[in-house]
């Protein structure tokens, strides 16, 4: 099958089975939903949510770059210690990925959203925004570029930073170059996750970036000098049969990563994981962890204070396409990983399917959020979410973020589910992001923040 009808087919399978007729709700731009302060059981107290841009629903038929595609999506975030909430998302109508700060209290920090990627004629997707440890009005940015280089696949992964806070950004380094279609997180032939790739920063301000390849390759690099350069990428696992997909990176406090993936064409799927020094030189060779019978997906790490490796994923213990569980296992300094859990009580009226977790902690406390799936095989709608004040020992009754559904349509992310939509910080402080898509008629990016009570 050539490659633009697969990746049609990837495409429409993703929203032909939600275009029903549902009201829309409209704003304006950084326009919070009228609603009061929402205490939920976990001791989060939430913010009416602030909608940071909006857009046009429309997929015209894939033509590669030239795709006429209008919409918004592909939030991600990070959070200053003072509240402060860094903001990327995707204008697909402009093919680019744009920023903004948003203060505390709602107001945002640049008079215009800042445009990152600056390539108007290549599609930017799904990026990773990090906070650097030692400077504040330091930011690292990875995306994926629909970059056509001759192979099967467009995809290349991208990397920029600002140094003023966002007002500027450097321009992009490509840190891939390759033919194979980087950024690809292939299930199977016909179905992936586009945005297969990770960013984070070790104490000792080195920054890694992961990726995986269409073809199945797993690749991670580094650098040294704040991201000015970066190491030729080295390759972490390697088959044709099982393509690695979903990388998920964590740095603890003595510099070491971990890193934590999944496989696709294998209905027996497991978490892998493995372990790098701060040179990048292997420590602990890729291994299977959690094991089952069951279909494990799309990996979330985190590491805390004292060295605790923080994991959840989602498993289908019938097999890829039917209802998925999110689990959780932690290890200490990434050795012996504790036996999975379920952290929803499959009676619950939570239960009715989740899936592409994202992990934070900060202090003991232990944050995890997921996709909710009302509708089995269709796309996701609203945000789900639970947190340990005890490194992972108990976690609260899972909810809903509340106003995480409150607008019509379902969650974006259509060009794949890899993302991250959770940040916290050590004061109390949680940001959560969601993109909304009512085909035809409007797409919104939303910030909902939270905060713990101590």
């Amino acid at each position: 099958m050539p490659y633009v009808v697969k990746y049609r087919l990837a495409l429409c399978l993703s929203l032909s089975a939600l275009r029903r007729p549902i009201l829309v709700a409209t704003a304006s731009l950084l326009l919070p939903l009228a609603a009061t302060s929402i205490a939920d059981e976990g001791g989060v107290t939430w913010q009416p949510a602030l909608q940071i841009a909006s857009g046009e629903a429309h997929i015209g038929p894939w033509r590669m770059n030239e795709s006429d595609f209008r919409y918004v999506d592909d939030p991600t975030v990070a959070l200053h210690q003072d509240g402060t909430a860094a903001v990327l998302w995707v204008d697909q109508a402009r093919q680019d990925i744009f920023f903004q700060s948003i203060g505390r209290s709602g107001e945002p920090q640049h008079d215009e959203p800042i445009n990152v990627s600056r390539s108007g004629g290549t599609f930017s997707w799904l990026p990773r925004l990090v906070i650097a440890g030692d400077d504040p009005d330091t930011l690292y940015v990875l995306w994926q570029e629909i970059i056509f280089s001759g192979g099967s696949h467009g995809g290349d992964i991208l990397f920029a930073r600002s140094q003023d806070g966002g007002m500027t950004f450097s321009e992009p380094l490509n840190l891939s170059r390759s033919r194979e279609g980087a950024g690809k997180g292939r299930l199977t032939e016909q179905r992936w996750d586009n945005g297969s790739l990770d960013l984070a920063e070790g104490p000792d301000g080195i920054i890694w970036a992961a990726w995986t390849a269409y073809e199945g390759d797993l690749y991670i690099s580094h650098s040294q000098d704040g991201g000015s350069t970066f190491v030729r990428p080295q390759p972490v696992a390697r088959d044709d049969t099982r393509p690695a997909r979903g990388p998920s990176l964590a740095v603890d406090g003595e510099g070491r990563v971990h890193l934590a993936w999944s496989v696709g064409e294998d209905p027996a799927a497991d978490i892998h994981y493995t372990l790098f020094d701060s040179s990048g030189a292997i420590l602990a060779e890729p291994a299977a962890v959690a094991t089952s019978r069951g279909h494990s997906d799309a990996p979330s790490l985190a590491v805390d204070a004292n060295g605790t490796v923080h994991l959840a994923y989602a498993e289908a213990t019938e097999g890829p396409g039917q209802p998925v569980r999110i689990r959780y296992t932690r290890a200490d300094r990434g050795e012996h990983f504790s036996a999975p859990r379920e952290l929803v009580d499959e009676r619950s009226e939570s239960a009715a399917g989740q899936g592409y977790p994202s992990i934070a902690v900060a202090g003991s406390h232990v944050h995890l959020l997921w996709e909710q799936f009302p509708d089995p095989g269709l796309r996701p709608r609203g945000l789900g979410m639970t947190h340990s004040p005890d490194a992972g020992e108990t976690f609260a009754t899972p909810s809903v973020v509340p106003q995480s559904s409150a607008v019509a349509g379902f969650n974006g992310s259509l060009q794949g589910l890899l993302t991250r939509k959770l940040a916290v910080n050590d004061n109390g402080d949680i940001a959560v992001v969601n993109s909304i898509f009512l085909p035809g008629e409007a797409s919104h990016v939303w910030l909902i923040r939270g905060r713990r009570e101590h």
